[in-house]
C-alpha cells in the first residue's frame, strides 16, 4: 500500500510595495554605513551620504529598527536626538562585558543616581535647575556622571550668565538597556525626555 504524503502549505509573503522595498534597501544602506563608522553618525550625515530626503530617512531608519529587534537580532539601532547608531542589544550585555573584562554597570551613589534621573527627565538642564529639584548642592554627583560617560555638556543656556546645559549620552541609553528615550518609564508629573530643544552653542 503506498503511503500517502500531504504536503504542507507554503508560507507566502506578499510582495513589498515600492516604498516598502525603498525604505528595506535605505534601511540596509544605514545598517552598512553604521557598522563601518563605528560611532554615531548624525541624522545629516546619513541624509547626504544616501542623497535622500528627511522622510526617506526617517522610514529608513524605522525600517532598520524594526527589522533588528523583531528577528532578535545581536545588535540595535539606537537614536538620541539627531544621532544614531548600532550598539549591542541589551541582553547581551554581560557576554561583551565578560569580553571586554568590563564591569556589568558603572558604580553610581545614590546622589548621582538621583542628580541622573533629574537630567533623564528634564534634559537639556542647567547645574542650577538640577539643584534647584534636588535641594542640595550637585557638583560632585554631575562630576562623576560626566566621568562615567553618562552625561555631557551640550551647549549654553540662553538666559544671563550662559549656564552650561547637560543632557544624557549615548553611554547612558546602554546603561540602562535602552535604545532611545522614549523607552524610559513614564513618571506622573515628569517632562517628556524626548522632547528635547536644540539650544545654541
Amino acid at each position: 500500500m503506498q503511503k500517502q504524503i500531504t504536503q504542507q502549505p507554503v508560507e507566502t509573503r506578499a510582495p513589498l510595495s515600492p516604498d516598502e522595498q525603498m525604505a528595506t534597501g535605505i534601511a540596509a544602506a544605514i545598517e552598512s554605513i553604521l557598522f563601518v563608522s563605528g560611532r554615531p553618525l548624525e541624522r545629516a550625515e546619513l541624509r547626504k551620504l544616501l542623497d535622500i530626503d528627511e522622510e526617506s530617512l526617517t522610514q529608513g531608519l524605522q525600517t532598520l529598527e524594526h527589522d533588528l529587534e523583531g528577528h532578535g537580532r545581536g545588535i540595535r539601532l539606537q537614536r538620541l536626538g539627531e544621532q544614531v547608531q548600532l550598539v549591542t542589544a541589551p541582553e547581551n550585555a554581560r557576554y561583551i562585558a565578560a569580553l571586554l573584562g568590563l564591569p556589568m554597570s558603572a558604580k553610581l551613589t545614590s546622589a548621582a543616581m538621583e542628580t541622573l534621573a533629574v537630567i533623564a527627565y528634564r534634559q537639556p538642564v542647567t547645574r542650577a535647575q538640577i539643584e534647584a529639584i534636588r535641594g542640595v548642592n550637585s557638583d560632585r554627583a554631575l562630576a562623576s556622571l560626566i566621568q562615567h560617560g553618562m552625561v555631557t555638556e551640550i551647549g549654553r543656556a540662553q538666559t544671563v550668565g550662559r549656564p552650561s546645559l547637560f543632557s544624557t549620552t549615548p553611554e547612558f541609553l546602554q546603561q540602562f538597556g535602552l535604545t532611545k528615550l522614549e523607552q524610559l518609564p513614564r513618571v506622573i508629573g515628569a517632562p517628556d525626555a524626548t522632547a528635547q530643544s536644540s539650544p545654541e552653542a
